[in-house]
């Protein structure tokens, strides 16, 4: 028998707690963050869906806080490690707080649809609303120059959180920064 090959084009395979998991980070209320002073239009969250090949699709989920977790389409996630890295809480707060200029390019919307072939949907979090925008990395370098920052935040976001979790395998402490 031959091994299953999806298309690009169909959906990819969820499991119901990734989809309850990915659900809850696109409405947690800005209520939840106390201690920061969100105004209305701010960002407070970014969640980036990220097609990982033929069956892998990532949500890449960051808050104004620095939490930063990675849910997996098959049910698997890495938690936590903006609690014991303050390197993952840097880019996550880095990536959260720059995200601003992109939402010119968003549309406000109440529908999560997961992408399909190659393409990031990235979902802003704001008071009065979440905002969908799109970004393809086959061609991000003729993205508007506010779509390849935020692209490069996130990727920021994505080695901090791979780093973190090869020291946690390998059970490391967080390298000492170089201030």
């Amino acid at each position: 028998m031959a091994p299953f090959r999806r298309s690009p084009l169909d959906p990819y395979p969820v499991t119901p707690q990734y989809l309850a998991t990915r659900n809850s980070a696109l409405h947690i209320p800005a209520t939840q963050f106390k201690g920061f002073q969100i105004k209305p239009e701010e960002i407070y969250g970014v969640i980036v869906d990220i097609p990982m090949g033929q069956t892998v699709l990532l949500s890449m989920v960051c808050f104004i806080n620095g939490a930063a977790n990675l849910y997996f389409n098959n049910g698997g996630e890495y938690t936590g490690a903006s609690t014991k890295y303050k390197s993952v809480v840097q880019a996550a707060r880095n990536l959260v707080v720059n995200a601003g200029p992109i939402k010119q390019y968003a549309k406000r919307t109440s529908q999560f649809p997961l992408p399909v072939g190659t393409v990031h949907y990235v979902y802003l979090l704001t008071r009065r609303g979440v905002y969908r925008t799109e970004i393809q990395p086959a061609t991000i370098s003729s993205e508007e120059k506010e779509k390849r920052a935020v692209y490069y935040l996130y990727q920021q976001v994505m080695s901090a959180l791979r780093t973190a979790q090869l020291r946690d395998r390998d059970g490391l402490p967080e390298a000492p920064s170089h201030e």
